[in-house]
């Protein structure tokens, strides 16, 4: 049972069904389809407002080209220093932005705190020998599995606006976040600030889908060059599109995201009982960090589950949209076994 990441999961059943219908009709390449059309049209009514969208495949894409239609060059993107832009994608958008520079924060829960960012954002301002802060790049939900709260992000998109900044998320799992926060998703974007959006489907149930929203007017042409550029306009765009059009039919990111939120819940709960278990951080999607004796956590990796080991008996479980019950309540009951194993030596 592999709890590394949402990612070890293959697609939603809807979402595999949609692009084998769309792949049986001819339709016009590179975006010019009625599925693709409809699709971007789609996540408008979403957000409700008239965003540009712009779809792609993979996250990192998504991040990159974002921030580079944000960041000039001598720019500098200010970002947790937990955020994936900054451990987990290798360069890129450093590479997308010819060169702006990532200044990183600490901060709980791998949330950027809106008066560090404030005195931050101050620092070399208009001197020609500093880079000069474009861009604030959170994460939602964020790499330790917490939430933005919309006073948060209200905070943050305040601080933008007194030192001229923009304001992208990060949503590879924006549809968790947006479960846990219980509001609309023009809510916990553009009516928070926030300018762009990277709008992840892909650790939700797609095969390989992700949206750029653009909620500031007047970068759409250039983010359409920029993606051709980039290598992500899809010819055969249409099956991107099925995939999406799949995700917001009925619902189903929602839904998805409802399940593996319960999951981490329920996996919370049951460790949460065993003595000697302590939780890094609150769990409010899917997500979560147990601190858990070195002998359970060998004795689950002898048992055959997968996770991610952060040091120091830190594990990370990621909670998917087909994640069962059944393998949740199986480690628990492991960890409580190994746990009891122990207190007897």
């Amino acid at each position: 049972m592999n709890f590394v990441s949402d990612n070890v999961t293959g697609a939603a059943p809807e979402i595999l069904a949609a692009i084998e219908v769309a792949n049986a009709d001819a339709l016009m390449p590179y975006g010019y389809d009625e599925l693709t059309r409809g699709v971007e049209d789609r996540i408008r009514e979403v957000f409700e407002t008239d965003a540009d969208v712009f779809l792609v495949a993979t996250g990192s894409a998504a991040n990159s080209l974002a921030l580079a239609v944000l960041t000039p060059p001598y720019g500098a993107v200010i970002c947790h220093c937990e955020s994936h832009i900054n451990k987990d994608e290798c360069g890129a958008p450093e590479f997308f932005t010819s060169g702006a520079k990532l200044i990183v924060l600490n901060g709980d829960g791998a949330k950027i705190d809106a008066a560090d960012l404030d005195r931050v954002a101050a620092d070399g301002r208009g001197n020609v020998h500093s880079v000069q802060p474009a861009t604030v790049s959170i994460t939602q939900e964020t790499e330790a599995g917490t939430v933005y709260s919309l006073g948060e992000l209200a905070a943050i998109s305040q601080v933008c606006r007194h030192h001229d900044m923009k304001l992208h998320v990060d949503g590879a799992r924006f549809a968790n976040a947006l479960v846990a926060l219980g509001c609309s998703p023009a809510e916990a974007t553009w009516k928070a600030g926030v300018d762009i959006l990277s709008f992840g489907a892909t650790k939700n149930g797609a095969l390989a889908a992700e949206a750029v929203v653009l909620f500031e007017k007047g970068l759409a042409e250039e983010f359409a060059f920029r993606r051709k550029r980039g290598g992500h306009l899809f010819s055969k765009m249409r099956l991107l599109a099925a995939q999406w059009d799949a995700y917001l039919t009925d619902d189903l990111w929602l839904r998805n995201a409802t399940h593996a939120n319960a999951m981490a819940q329920q996996m919370a709960a049951g460790l949460a009982a065993i003595p000697g278990v302590t939780l890094s951080h609150p769990v409010v999607a899917n997500e979560l960090f147990p601190n858990l004796p070195e002998m359970v956590v060998n004795g689950l990796k002898r048992d055959g589950f997968r996770f991610y080991e952060g040091g120091g008996g830190t594990i990370r479980l990621v909670c998917a949209f087909n994640t069962r019950a059944a393998d949740v309540d199986a480690f628990i009951a492991a960890a409580e076994r190994h746990a009891r194993m122990g207190d007897a030596e």
